[in-house]
């Protein structure tokens, strides 16, 4: 028992999530599909039952027809006594000369009244053979009470509304865990610049000091390529400090954004990756937060350069779309993916290397998609031929806060 508990806690229901959420559907119309099978047997058997009542009544009606005797018992303990099932006598020549339970219009006239007769004959024509009283002549129609009626469709509404309440709750519970898992993203944020911020303004000071010490002459490149790398993690730092609380988003030229992160990652990466730039105009604007927007850059350019196995080409491509948008082409020469894996790539936790968390991509799209208002997604991938991942950043800052406000992304 104690084993099985453990099979159970074990699985990771996150990265499992679309077959759960199949489970689920599943249970839920195996659970409806019982109910309606359930509730039609009961149908059935209060249909055999009034078809029985009926028989009785009718019968009740022939031998009142056929016989002098006292009546009473049977008039008043079978004929008077169906308070719930239509029924309509007729004569002969079609002709209404009793009815019972016949649902009337308020202060309706004769002639509405034998409209509705009518009416109601015909449904119970369509619905059920009649019974014959011969010795009478007479012919007895009906059709289902409205109970019946009422618990024939009963578990479709049921259906429906377990339905709809599962929806709400599924739609209340995916935004409290948007919002947890909020706060949790800031709170490690925060607390990662908090960490950072003592170490590295004590590397700052060393590096102080080694530049106004002998050594500076000997080691000047060494010691200006590690003032680069503390001026990096203070950027590092100020990119978890902007995640952790509400980044500020301006104007800013894309191309010597991507010009800067390029000549950063160049001696950062294998010598046997070309990395180049492809623009419309060197004078494209857009609206982003340069720490965070470069971020995404490196991440998405380094993930490229695993897939390549540090041998290849990333390609990035600038793009005026409209007055609107601007859009950024990112494209390695990598082993590229499935269709199916699309999607996955950017879910937590999702990586193809033994060594990660799996995180970047899911940060690019925090970043891109909730801090810019904009859009990452892969363009297109070949198996061997690369991929391509596009981001679509506002070039207006109405733009980017209607989007935040709005939570939508015309494109």
């Amino acid at each position: 028992m104690k084993n099985r508990f453990q099979d159970l806690t074990s699985i990771d229901f996150y990265q499992n999530r679309k077959q759960v959420k199949w489970l689920l559907v599943l249970v839920s119309l195996t659970i409806g599909a019982g109910s309606i099978w359930y509730t039609n047997s009961l149908v059935e058997e209060l249909r055999d039952r009034e078809r029985r009542q009926i028989e009785l009544l009718s019968s009740a009606l022939e031998y009142a027809a056929s016989t002098a005797e006292n009546l009473t018992f049977i008039n008043q303990e079978i004929i008077q006594q169906n308070y719930s099932i239509p029924i309509i006598m007729v004569d002969g020549q079609g002709a209404p000369i009793e009815f019972r339970n016949i649902a009337f219009k308020k202060n309706a006239t004769a002639a509405d009244s034998s409209k509705t007769l009518e009416l109601e004959l015909i449904e119970m024509k369509a619905e059920y053979e009649p019974i014959l009283l011969q010795e009478a002549d007479i012919h007895v129609y009906y059709r289902n009470s409205e109970l019946l009626l009422n618990l024939k469709y009963y578990p479709y509404i049921q259906l429906a509304v377990i339905l709809i309440f599962g929806a709400l709750a599924y739609m209340l519970f995916n935004q409290s865990k948007i919002a947890e898992q909020n706060r949790v993203w800031a709170g490690l944020t925060k607390e990662t610049a908090h960490q950072l911020g003592t170490p590295i303004a004590s590397l700052m000071a060393w590096i102080d000091y080694l530049r106004n010490s002998p050594v500076w002459e000997e080691n000047k490149e060494i010691i200006s390529e590690m003032d680069k790398d503390v001026v990096k993690l203070r950027m590092v730092t100020e990119r978890f400090s902007s995640i952790g609380s509400k980044p500020v988003i301006q104007a800013e030229n894309l191309y010597q954004v991507i010009e800067e992160t390029i000549n950063y990652l160049r001696p950062r990466i294998s010598t046997k990756v070309d990395l180049s730039i492809k623009a419309d105009s060197r004078d494209l604007d857009a609206m982003m937060n340069k720490p965070l927007l470069e971020w995404v850059v490196e991440n998405i350019c380094k993930n490229a350069v695993d897939a390549m196995k540090g041998k290849g080409s990333i390609t990035i491509e600038l793009l005026q779309d409209s007055d609107k948008f601007v859009i950024v082409d990112i494209t390695d020469t990598g082993k590229g993916m499935e269709k199916k894996m699309y999607r996955r790539v950017f879910n937590p936790g999702f990586s193809t290397k033994q060594r990660g968390w799996g995180l970047g991509l899911t940060l690019a799209k925090r970043i891109i998609e909730s801090y810019h208002g904009g859009k990452i997604f892969v363009k297109n991938s070949e198996l061997g031929g690369g991929t391509t991942f596009r981001i679509i950043l506002h070039s207006t800052l109405e733009g980017a806060e209607q989007f935040v406000t709005e939570g939508i992304l015309e494109y």
